[in-house]
């Protein structure tokens, strides 16, 4: 099977973190990822981090794309952060809206498509610039077609693809690209995928970023609960079917949410018959 891969991971706090990070670079790199993209906290909390886990991510041989928001900074930080990731030899980045901070009302939100704007306008066509896609809404959107219109905001603006939030319907993503496309929008639409290893912790994230999860695996998830095995297995066999019906369906390739962990997409991406170096 031929496609984009992609995965994502946040900056590890911790030395053991770090460590245990390195390994999981090292274990998903044998499936010949495009880039491995790391996150970027609300108002540009782990700046640091994001950057050092770019650093890491070079030196071991891999594209990388920071996620980038404008946070508290002003152009003049924005473009001498573009400016130190060119230097580096980071020639792609995930363009978002970002969050501000609990607490920190004063910061102001920028949104996704001034950022592209700002940064076409800084380093023209030097980045490829992905942006974040709702297949399901996000949850702050009025409705389907103002969410549409915000997308296709950020595509006009000169991003060259989108990564979409996690999901687990693939009629979601196929008939959000239909309506992409009834727009005039082209640009390749890759879908998020979240494995499944934790009850508590995907549902609680689900609730806050707008995911459905289907009644029927939520029932099924929380009967695994006690059987950390078996919960593995079903979210594993769920994944991988998921996966290869968006494939099948034309989807360009898959943007895999590591949560730092290898082993539930390793299981999924040899499912898949995704070939290793």
């Amino acid at each position: 099977m031929n496609c984009r891969l992609s995965f994502e991971f946040f900056p590890p706090k911790t030395d053991k973190g770090r460590d245990k990070l390195q390994q999981v670079i090292t274990d998903l790199g044998a499936y010949n990822p495009e880039f491995f993209s790391v996150t970027y906290g609300a108002g540009g909390s782990t700046r640091d981090g994001t950057q050092n886990t770019i650093t890491e991510v070079l030196k071991a041989g891999y594209q990388a794309a920071p996620h980038l928001s404008f946070g508290g900074d002003d152009e003049a930080a924005m473009e001498q952060m573009l400016n130190d990731y060119k230097d580096v030899g980071v020639k792609r980045i995930v363009a978002l809206r970002g969050d501000v901070p609990s607490g920190s009302g004063a910061v102001k939100l920028v949104y996704a498509n001034e950022l592209v704007e700002f940064i076409r306008k800084t380093t023209g066509d030097y980045f490829h610039l992905e942006v974040a896609a709702y297949p399901e809404i996000h949850p702050e959107s009025a409705s389907f077609s103002t969410d549409l219109d915000y997308f296709k905001a950020k595509i006009d603006a000169g991003a060259n693809s989108a990564i979409t939030q996690y999901f687990f319907n693939a009629d979601a993503y196929f008939y959000y690209v239909e309506q992409c496309q009834k727009q005039g929008i082209d640009t390749p639409i890759y879908p998020g995928i979240m494995p499944i290893t934790n009850y508590e912790s995907l549902v609680r994230f689900s609730s806050t970023c707008g995911a459905e999860i289907p009644r029927w695996v939520k029932k099924r998830l929380e009967s695994l609960t006690s059987d950390q095995p078996a919960l593995l297995e079903f979210g594993a066999e769920l994944v991988s079917t998921l996966c290869q019906q968006l494939i099948d369906g034309g989807a360009p390739g898959l943007h895999f949410y590591t949560l730092n962990q290898a082993a539930a997409i390793q299981k999924v991406c040899d499912n898949l018959g995704l070939a290793k170096s």
